[in-house]
C-alpha cells in the first residue's frame, strides 16, 4: 500500500516530467538512442527513388520485375537506472536533496524511454546493490520503478559503485543504454567502469550542490562525512580554508571527469538548485550531432 504523501509526490513528478517529456525530451530521446541494429520487414516492388542495393535479385528473377528488401530500425532498448542511494544524497542547500533531484531524473528518463517502447529496469546501491527491478515496459511498472527510487530507504550509508557496475553485466547480458547517476562521491571504480562500458553505453549523471564547491562565510562550522560520520571543524571566515575548500572540490572533479574521457563515459553534471534541462538536452543534441 502506497502512503498517500508518496502517491501524490508521485503524480506530481508524473504531471511535471510527463508534460516534460511531451514537449522536449521524447524526440531527443528517440533520436540520441537508436536501436541494436536493423531487421528485415518485407519484400515490396520497386519504386522509383528505391536504392539500388536494397534490390532482392532472387524474387526479382523470379517474378520477372524488380523487387526490393524492405528493414526497419530495431527500435526496442532496455534502458538501466543506476542509482546511488548512499548517505551522502541526503543533502541539499537549495530546494530539493540530491537524492530527490536523483529520482526525478529517473522519472524524466523512464518515462522517455517508454514512450519509445523501451524497457526500463533499476539498480539501487550504497555500498551494496540494495535493491533490483528488472527491466519491463509500459507505464504502470515505470510508476514502480519511481516508486522505489522516491521511497526506498536504504539499510547501509557507504559507497560502492564497482558492486552496482558488476551487478549490471551479471543480470543484463545484453546491451543496455545505463544510466549512472551518484555523486560520485567515491573512487576505485575505474576498472569496473572499463569493464562494464565495453558490453553498455554508460553514462554518468553526476549530482551536486554548490555548497559542496563554495563555502558561505559563517565563522567556524563542524562538517559530517555523512557516510563516516567522520567530523571536521572549518573556519570559514579564514579566506584560505574557503580557498583550499573550494580547489579540493575543482580537483575532485577535474579527476573525475578525466577518468569519464579516457573510457569514453559521457558525463551530465547537474546541480540541485540549478534547472536541469538545459544539460539534459545538450547531452542528447552532441549524442546525436557525434552519431
Amino acid at each position: 500500500m502506497i502512503h498517500r504523501d508518496l502517491l501524490k509526490k508521485i503524480r506530481h513528478i508524473q504531471i511535471y516530467t510527463s508534460r516534460m517529456v511531451n514537449d522536449v525530451f521524447a524526440g531527443e530521446y528517440h533520436s540520441t538512442f537508436k536501436g541494436q541494429g536493423i531487421e528485415f520487414e518485407e519484400v515490396r516492388e520497386y519504386q522509383p527513388g528505391d536504392e539500388i542495393r536494397s534490390i532482392d535479385w532472387n524474387v526479382t528473377a523470379r517474378m520477372g520485375r524488380p523487387f526490393i528488401k524492405k528493414f526497419v530500425e530495431e527500435r526496442e532498448l532496455t534502458v538501466m537506472l543506476i542509482l546511488d542511494a548512499s548517505a551522502s544524497g541526503q543533502f541539499g542547500s537549495e530546494v530539493k536533496l540530491k537524492s530527490e533531484l536523483a529520482a526525478e531524473l529517473c522519472a524524466v528518463i523512464a518515462f522517455s524511454a517508454i514512450k519509445n517502447n523501451d524497457k526500463v529496469g533499476l539498480i539501487i546501491f550504497t555500498d551494496r546493490v540494495e535493491k533490483y527491478v528488472p527491466p519491463k515496459k509500459g507505464k504502470r511498472h515505470v510508476l514502480q520503478v519511481i516508486q522505489e527510487a522516491l521511497s526506498f530507504k536504504p539499510q547501509y550509508k557507504g559507497t560502492n559503485i564497482n558492486s552496482a557496475l558488476e551487478f549490471l553485466s551479471l543480470v543484463n547480458k545484453r546491451k543496455s543504454v545505463s544510466f549512472l547517476i551518484s555523486d560520485f562521491l567515491s573512487s576505485g571504480y575505474k576498472r569496473a567502469l572499463q569493464i562494464a562500458n565495453k558490453r553498455h553505453d554508460i553514462i554518468a549523471i553526476a549530482i551536486g550542490d554548490q555548497r559542496e564547491r563554495i563555502l558561505p562565510d559563517v565563522g567556524i562550522i563542524e562538517l559530517e562525512d555523512a557516510e563516516t560520520g567522520e567530523m571536521l571543524s572549518v573556519d570559514t571566515s579564514d579566506e584560505h580554508s574557503r580557498k583550499m575548500f573550494n580547489q579540493f572540490y575543482l580537483k575532485q572533479i577535474e579527476e573525475r571527469n578525466k577518468l569519464f574521457r579516457q573510457i569514453g563515459v559521457d558525463v551530465i553534471a547537474i546541480e540541485t538548485g540549478k534547472p536541469y534541462l538545459k544539460p539534459l538536452l545538450n547531452f542528447f543534441k552532441t549524442r546525436e550531432h557525434l552519431r
